[in-house]
């Protein structure tokens, strides 16, 4: 009997001692594999985060003017739940505020979120320390983008959605670099998850498990916010302003369905200023983080989708004879034809079996030559040069002029104009491509193959970003000019075309309406008429009017590009290049030509070069 109880003693004893390991154990395991986890647990409710939001990057043009800009606000809000009589509230906040109680009232009274109301943006910090000490009030703060230069250069600024990502221009191009990276801040919070202080400022001895934990814990780390980069841009907002004036002047009286200027540096392919009408006011359209923000007085901007369009780089047209100095040029580069060459112009009237019928503009010519040709701008002569030149060397040519594919800006949108290959080519378009039909081309385009003529047959490419500044103020970004390595056409061919055929165009011929006292102006106009939308063959009464020229002849400094679609031609007023695009060209050089010091004997500019000046680095000047 004896021997049977100590037996049970001895099992009870050994099982209440693995009990307890089994409770050691656990303990442990609880203590040092799942401390972590269940810390965590315990403290998620006492936790309250804040995110942080970087300041979007500043958008300069290439003297440091501001063209966008992220300022920030303070935001008062209200929660709901925590306001026992907002009455009393509304009556405390209102004088504070500058509002109506019964506004307040209104909004804490039917707001459907009991913990979040925004009640006004925009608030000073005296006042938001005033309302902060009113029970159920906080303040909060965000960030409002300024456009101050409004509609002068919205398609290549562009805008921000609602949530603050980009919309077209640099702001969508750039919108990664732009934003930065957000940060998130950790309080410890009451029962009503208000907050008390922040992790990070908890004293060890008040918090020392709970700091080590928040070391641990990887997914409520404490993160700092980094501010986008800021961007400089070639564009210049002065330039910028001469060419959307002058644009729109001519714009609005020929009652156009659209327009663009473009202004570039022909060495570099730096894009000065690029206007594209209509546009829009991107201040009507950067989000109000809350009400009582104030906006640009007016009315809200058109729904037409058009507005948003950069005509620059999406719309594709039939050149006209803005294209004449490309075949020429290719003509000329390959030996087909020569500077004293006559060609005789079928005195305007040219039938040939397998390219049909051409005709002049006004008059027939006789024998001209190839600066001739240029000069009166012969239909004829052109298509010659390009049976003389054949099909493969034209396609060749023109492509090497950058035709037929995109020209890489740093912008959305482009469009790829139209260079058919040779084996979908017709007998007539080595006739008509040399005079600007059978091909589609964009503005941009236009003004690269320009420019590769106006320094000396070097290949560039437009661009449009001069620098990227990241937030501590280091270069992370700098366009230099490409070194000119070879060429698209010879040096003394594309002289001959700038300073003998073009400039002619401009004294002589069809571009006398750009001509300039000050300084010698070379350039080409155009008259296309638009294809129909349904069909072959061309629209009645539908022009494209382009001029595109440069300035000084002898070492051109900048090359301008003025295109008008669709002059109303019932005005009576005219529709062709030299007379509705070529007098805005003129103004837009030159303004452009003053502002920049650039004399007739081209004297190095006195103009102040942002990004030099930032870099200190010795670079070519835009």
């Amino acid at each position: 009997m004896y021997d049977k109880s100590v037996r049970v003693i001895i099992v009870l004893f050994l099982l209440l001692i693995g009990a307890f390991l089994a409770l050691a154990g656990r303990c442990f395991y609880l203590q040092f594999f799942k401390g972590d986890y269940y810390v965590d647990v315990c403290l998620k409710q006492q936790r309250s985060f804040y995110p942080q939001k970087p300041q979007r990057g500043v958008i300069l043009d290439r003297c440091g003017r501001v063209l966008a800009a992220s300022n920030r606000i303070a935001i008062l809000f209200a929660e709901p739940r925590l306001i026992k009589d907002p009455k009393t509230t509304s009556n405390k906040l209102a004088p504070i505020v500058g509002m109506g109680a019964h506004e307040v009232c209104k909004l804490i009274m039917e707001s459907k979120n009991p913990g979040f109301i925004k009640i006004k943006a925009g608030v000073d910090e005296e006042k938001c320390r005033a309302a902060s000490r009113i029970n159920g009030i906080g303040v909060q703060y965000d960030w409002l983008r300024h456009y101050p230069i409004r509609r002068l250069a919205a398609h290549t600024i562009g805008f921000i959605s609602l949530d603050g990502r980009g919309l077209g221009g640099v702001e969508f191009q750039y919108n990664a670099e732009l934003s930065g990276s957000p940060g998130q801040d950790i309080f410890l919070a009451d029962v009503h998850r208000r907050p008390i202080c922040q992790i990070q400022n908890m004293s060890r001895s008040a918090s020392s498990g709970q700091a080590s934990n928040e070391a641990k814990g990887s997914k409520f780390k404490i993160r700092n916010s980094e501010d986008g980069c800021g961007i400089i841009l070639t564009l210049d907002a002065a330039i910028q302003e001469f060419a959307r004036t002058e644009l729109m002047k001519q714009y609005e009286i020929y009652q156009a369905e659209s327009a663009v200027a473009i202004v570039a540096d022909p060495t570099s392919g730096a894009i000065l200023a690029m206007v594209s009408l209509p546009d829009f006011d991107p201040a009507f359209l950067a989000p109000a983080p809350a009400a009582g923000v104030p906006r640009p007085q007016g009315p809200r901007l058109m729904a037409d989708p058009d507005s948003f369009r950069n005509c620059a780089l999406t719309d594709q047209f039939e050149p006209g004879s803005v294209f004449k100095p490309f075949a020429a040029a290719i003509a000329l580069d390959t030996g087909a034809v020569n500077t004293q060459e006559k060609i005789f112009c079928e005195n305007g009237n040219y039938v040939g079996k397998g390219f049909g019928r051409i005709g002049e503009y006004r008059q027939g010519f006789g024998d001209l030559t190839v600066r001739e040709i240029l000069i009166h701008s012969s239909n004829i002569g052109m298509a010659k040069i390009g049976q003389k030149l054949g099909k493969d060397k034209l396609y060749e040519g023109l492509k090497f002029f950058g035709f037929g594919r995109k020209t890489g800006i740093d912008l959305p949108g482009e469009a790829e104009g139209l260079l058919r290959p040779t084996s979908e080519w017709t007998g007539y378009s080595v006739t008509r491509i040399p005079f600007g039909q059978e091909v589609s081309v964009t503005a941009i385009q236009l003004v690269q193959a320009f420019c590769i003529l106006a320094n000396g047959g070097h290949l560039v490419r437009p661009f449009l970003v001069k620098a990227m500044v990241d937030n501590n103020g280091e270069i992370v970004k700098l366009k230099r000019p490409t070194p000119p390595i070879g060429y698209v056409v010879k040096p003394e061919v594309a002289r001959w075309i700038v300073t003998e055929a073009l400039t002619g165009v401009v004294n002589k011929g069809t571009g006398k309406k750009a001509k300039l006292k000050k300084w010698q102006v070379f350039g080409k106009t155009g008259t296309a008429q638009l294809a129909n939308d349904e069909g072959g063959g061309y629209a009645e009464s539908a022009y494209v009017a382009s001029f595109i020229g440069g300035a000084p002849a002898e070492n051109p400094a900048v090359i301008v590009l003025v295109t008008i679609y669709r002059p109303n031609v019932k005005l009576g007023k005219g529709y062709t290049g030299g007379t509705v695009a070529a007098p805005v060209a003129a103004s837009i050089l030159e303004k452009t030509l003053n502002y920049l010091g650039i004399h007739s004997d081209v004297t190095v500019s006195p103009h102040r070069d942002f990004v030099r000046d930032l870099v200190h680095v010795e670079q070519d000047p835009l």
